[in-house]
């Protein structure tokens, strides 16, 4: 998932989205960096995805206070969001936690957040995609019918895509251009450089990256996942650690149109 502040009449929205955060060196990371990248960037709205958060896997109350405390505004997931059982109590609980929207309707907490910043109306809406992911209902569906419940004052609205293949999420991109402010993907943890304003004003990225530990397999011990691919008797993975990095995005939004303005890949190194 942002931050909001509003600077003038003219200026625009800064929207800071944090790729997939994984385990204990990508919350450091984002616990030390996220004030310097909001004063760095203006941001207003700060927005990351937190379904990796505890140990690669899912995310406990007590780090999503503490990430909520240190400047993060609202947090997307995807299909590890439910993997710790203390995370369903909490999902439901805590409304800037979303879950994706196109989850089974009994499922807990929402997969959309409208809230006001500064006297600024915002909508995150968190979608899943289904090629080679856990079944799911159409977002594409599930995204048409939310978008008819969000108010027409509400002009900034972010959706993040949660998707393995490229192709889906970049369908989803022209599918909502113009009727969202933003479409950006989360899950390969591979930072992508399609970066663009799509026709009718909507920014697009394919997937923004991992913020995490780059010494290991997207975020996790190398040895344990190059285990996986080669036995049958293969442990779940523990996090990697060392050499970490920030991806993200900074999207630049007009409050009065909803249209995105700009939108600018980050990808830090960070030392703890």
């Amino acid at each position: 998932m942002f931050t909001i502040f509003v600077r003038g009449l003219f200026l625009p929205m800064n929207v800071l989205a944090i790729g997939d955060v994984v385990a204990k060196p990508g919350r450091i990371a984002v616990l030390e960096r996220i004030q310097d990248l909001r004063e760095q960037h203006s941001i207003d709205l700060a927005i990351m995805n937190a379904e990796n958060v505890a140990g690669g896997f899912s995310i406990t109350p007590s780090l999503g206070e503490q990430l909520f405390a240190s400047g993060i505004d609202v947090m997307t997931s995807g299909n590890h969001i439910f993997d710790k059982r203390e995370a369903i109590d909490y999902v439901e609980k805590q409304p800037r936690l979303l879950r994706p929207a196109n989850y089974p309707p009994n499922t807990p907490g929402s997969g959309l957040w409208i809230g006001s910043v500064n006297d600024v109306e915002v909508a995150v809406i968190n979608l899943m995609g289904r090629v080679f992911m856990p079944p799911c209902d159409d977002p594409f569906r599930i995204v048409d019918a939310l978008l008819e419940t969000i108010p027409e004052a509400v002009k900034i609205r972010i959706v993040d895509m949660h998707a393995e293949a490229t192709s889906e999420k970049a369908a989803m991109g022209i599918y909502l251009d113009g009727r969202v402010s933003a479409v950006v993907g989360t899950h390969t943890h591979v930072q992508t450089a399609d970066e663009k304003i799509l026709p009718n004003g909507t920014a697009y990225l394919s997937d923004i990256g991992m913020t995490g530990s780059y010494s290991g397999v997207i975020g996790m011990d190398a040895a344990d996942v190059i285990r996986r691919f080669t036995s049958v008797t293969f442990r779940r993975a523990e996090q990697a650690s060392g050499q970490s990095r920030i991806c993200a995005a900074v999207i630049s939004i007009d409050e009065q149109s909803g249209k995105a303005r700009s939108i600018e890949r980050i990808n830090l190194s960070h030392e703890s």
